[in-house]
């Protein structure tokens, strides 16, 4: 009996390999025909069969560079370095690291700290000072955190994504802009700060025209937790194009915050048809201001500066309550769920020229204390985040630093729902992969051990906090290898460089007296 059952096993077994191969077979056949009658492709057409593995090899090229073959400081847009410095700091893990750094300091652009001779004793610490935003508006907002979570719309992030990231600002006590698909329960779920982002298609806020309405204005600006709105005009990813959200990705709900069609794509105009000139824009942000009460400010990625000299004159004319409250100056390699690659590659400054480009303007009318700067544009490490400040920045907000800290692997598909971690993609398979609790954690993990080690290098430089560190306290390599400090490749206009900063004993917290 066994020895039956052991023969019909071998049978089946031989049938069934028989038919696989029978169908693999008359797959080939049927591919080889096909390709050989197709016209699209030449490489199939001209080696039938053989000339799919192409196409093949190519999709897996990305995925065997990544984790193969590319060294740690060689990927684009971030090194494996730069990922994993973030995912130890999400986890809380020590940053040291032995025998010698792996980064190569020649290169064009990188910046190299000016270390102080006498440093303060770290047991001289203080509290980084809150600042002002807004002093004109009914309702000015006092920001505690330095660093703060950029713009990412619910739409381009999923649900688990967006949840988890108000979590950790919450933890974190900085703030979190909504990008520009407007205000989701998701966002106000962890209870931080918000900023809502006002982009060109005026989500959230819009009218049946696709203007602005003055009474869902008031409503969000009722919310407590939103704090300031800004006027988005262009990011850096994608200068002169407005958002592009796939059709793929625009569910149910979401065409219902957004005020659009389930399932169409949500593509903003390239701008705002209300804002044509710099007059203009001083109205809006008039109008936002005195509607919401709450401070306004801007989001443009800069290519000269030419343009923002003459509207600091429009604003001089007026009077400096017309000004923005602050200012969102984007890297011209700033990232984006979607864009075109012509802009993505091409289009807009770097911010490590224009950010002390547009300080240097500001200073010159006379408006650099009135206006706050925010630093955007690839700002993910501590050395980054501290170059910032050196120039003279106010803020610095992060969105990929943000979404490595979730567990973003940059699989590189965020415009196409198959984000593999769940990020940015709405299918219910792969966003059960994060939880939100505990990838929040994570989120409040990497804005704090980031603002640690910023704090780490102004100490070494010989300042007690970020907003300390000036132009001279960094140097940039030049081409011929040799390096040249920033406050002498963009000195401060004539009689305007920041003075030494002062600490008043208010704000000295000395760890040795607790």
């Amino acid at each position: 009996m066994m020895i039956d059952y052991v023969s019909q096993a071998l049978t089946f077994l031989a049938t069934a390999f028989v038919l696989v191969i029978g169908l693999v077979a008359l797959w080939a056949v049927c591919a080889f025909v096909i390709d050989i009658l197709q016209t699209n492709d030449p490489v199939r057409r001209n080696y039938p069969l053989v000339g799919r593995f192409r196409h093949l090899f190519s999709s897996l090229g990305e995925f065997f560079r990544q984790y193969f073959f590319a060294m740690d400081r060689e990927e684009m847009p971030f090194n494996r370095a730069e990922r994993e410095w973030v995912v130890r700091a999400s986890k809380g893990k020590k940053n040291t690291v032995a025998f010698g750094s792996t980064k190569n300091l020649s290169p064009t652009g990188t910046p190299i700290f000016v270390n102080c001779p006498f440093p303060y004793l770290e047991e001289e610490d203080i509290i980084i000072p809150s600042m002002i935003i807004g002093p004109h508006a009914r309702e000015p907002f006092e920001a505690t955190s330095i660093v703060n979570i950029s713009g990412m719309s619910y739409g381009a992030l999923s649900r688990p994504a967006v949840k988890a990231l108000s979590k950790g600002a919450k933890r974190a006590n900085c703030w979190l802009n909504t990008g520009e698909g407007g205000l989701s329960p998701h966002h106000l779920s962890g209870d931080c700060d918000i900023v809502f982002q006002i982009g060109t298609a005026k989500y959230g806020i819009r009218n049946k025209e696709g203007g602005i309405s003055d009474d869902k204005l008031r409503e969000v600006a009722s919310i407590s937790q939103v704090k300031m709105f800004e006027i988005k005009l262009s990011q850096g990813a994608k200068p002169g194009k407005g958002g592009i959200l796939p059709a793929a990705k625009v569910n149910a709900e979401i065409a219902k915050i957004r005020g659009i069609e389930e399932g169409t794509a949500s593509i903003s105009p390239n701008r705002h048809p209300e804002i044509n000139s710099n007059a203009e824009l001083l109205d809006m942000i008039g109008h936002i201001r005195e509607v919401s009460g709450k401070p306004v400010g801007f989001k443009t990625v800069i290519s000269s500066p030419a343009w923002v000299s003459n509207l600091c004159k429009e604003i001089n004319k007026r009077g400096v309550e017309s000004a923005p409250d602050f200012i969102t100056i984007d890297s011209g390699d700033g990232g984006t769920g979607a864009a075109p690659m012509a802009l993505m590659d091409n289009v807009g400054l770097l911010v490590r020229e224009s950010l002390p480009m547009v300080l240097n303007v500001l200073a010159e009318h006379g408006l650099r204390d009135r206006i706050k700067v925010v630093a955007s544009g690839k700002f993910v490490t501590p050395a980054d985040v501290a170059w910032a400040f050196c120039a003279g920045t106010d803020f610095v907000v992060t969105a990929r630093g943000a979404m490595f800290a979730l567990g973003c692997i940059q699989a590189l598909k965020c415009n196409q729902n198959t984000c593999p971690t769940g990020i940015t993609t709405h299918d219910r398979r792969f966003q059960r992969g994060i939880v939100p609790k505990e990838k929040g954690e994570r989120v409040a993990s990497y804005i704090n051990n980031l603002v640690n080690e910023v704090d780490t290098i102004a100490n070494s430089c010989g300042v007690l906090e970020p907003r300390g560190l000036r132009r001279y306290h960094v140097r940039m390599v030049k081409n011929d290898g040799n390096s040249i400090l920033l406050s002498e490749l963009y000195p401060w206009p004539e009689g305007t460089a920041p003075t030494k900063a002062e600490y008043p004993d208010a704000v000295r917290r000395y760890q040795a007296a607790e």
